[in-house]
């Protein structure tokens, strides 16, 4: 039986951030460090091996369950370049407000896939924004409604110093809906407005 692209990261991802939790050279080498990077060219490869490692077993389960419910679900739709472009770009340009900014402290470092997973969740709700949502498995919400709150979160939480990379979140995210948007909806938009007109709510 042939493993679908979803199902394929998901195991990359799993293997590389177990064996680098107990192996901190292979970490270190991975994740998304700006300070040696601009010190050594060749160590951007960063910006997209980041994504393949997290902190501990709750981050990386988090990410990974996310991702195989909405990463299914879109995988039905997006061809499996458009599926892997959207998920590696998305890794990619969550990660550059950080390395511009932290390119000078040595201690800033950032890891795991959450930009490139939000990436997926909003490439779904481009295509199903009145879809439910459940979150926590417990709350349901409209899924344009959830987006909503998790941009204007995301932006309110960037500047604070905390060990999440809200910015990174926010930075996905919104890579998701450009790239629906500009790479796979031939009306540029359009479907996305059709979408919203349809409010299953108020029927």
């Amino acid at each position: 039986m042939m493993l679908n692209l979803v199902t394929l990261i998901i195991i990359i991802t799993v293997l590389l951030s177990y064996v680098a939790f107990s192996n901190r050279e292979l970490l270190y080498k991975l994740l998304l460090w700006p300070y040696r990077m601009k010190r050594e060219p060749a160590e951007y490869y960063r910006m997209l091996t980041s994504g393949f490692v997290h902190g501990d077993v709750p981050h990386l389960a988090v990410n990974m369950i996310t991702f195989y419910f909405f990463g299914n679900a879109l995988q039905r739709i997006l061809t499996n370049t458009q599926f892997l472009l959207l998920y590696c770009i998305a890794i990619i340009v969550a990660n550059i407000p950080s390395a511009i900014r932290n390119r000078d402290r040595y201690e800033r470092m950032a890891l795991g896939a959450s930009g490139g997973v939000a990436a997926v969740v909003f490439a779904f709700i481009y295509l199903a924004p009145w879809e439910p949502i459940y979150l926590f498995f417990i709350l349901k919400m409209p899924a344009i409604l959830f987006a909503v709150a998790y941009v204007v979160y995301s932006y309110v939480m960037k500047e604070k110093d905390t060990r999440i990379g809200h910015e990174a979140h926010l930075w996905g995210a919104l890579f998701g809906f450009f790239f629906m948007a500009v790479a796979v909806d031939p009306t540029h938009g359009g479907l996305f407005i059709e979408q919203i007109k349809a409010i299953p709510y108020f029927r």
